[in-house]
């Protein structure tokens, strides 16, 4: 298995993960095992996309646990939306990082008519 479909797997766990807090009250929990972990994981998809503009409009989220249960429902939230995005971008490129719509069409990106 390729490294890139590793990550997606481990990100797609780590969303799976996040659901089961959110519905058993992530204002109640912890939300810094989950930030931790999205932040080594986006850590790994930035060594697989250095080349990609795009791995740079994710952010890491910051490991300090709010004492407000909104708080940490929202940065669930927010990994939970950063993680979809994150398995998309990955998905949408192919093994040695590039765009796979660009690979198919010979480097050029194709334009819609």
């Amino acid at each position: 298995m390729v490294r890139r479909d590793l990550l997606v797997q481990m990100l797609k766990r780590l969303l799976e993960d996040t659901w089961v807090i959110q519905q058993q009250g992530a204002g109640y929990y912890s939300c810094i095992p989950l930030a931790r972990r999205y932040n080594k994981l986006l850590g790994q998809a930035r060594n697989l996309l250095s080349e990609d503009g795009l791995i740079e409009t994710f952010e890491e989220f910051s490991d300090s646990d709010p004492r407000d249960p909104s708080d940490k429902s929202k940065i669930v939230q927010g990994i939970r939306v950063e993680i979809g995005q994150l398995i998309s971008l990955l998905e949408s490129m192919d093994d040695n990082g590039n765009d796979k719509k660009s690979a198919d069409t010979g480097g050029e990106e194709s334009k819609p008519e």
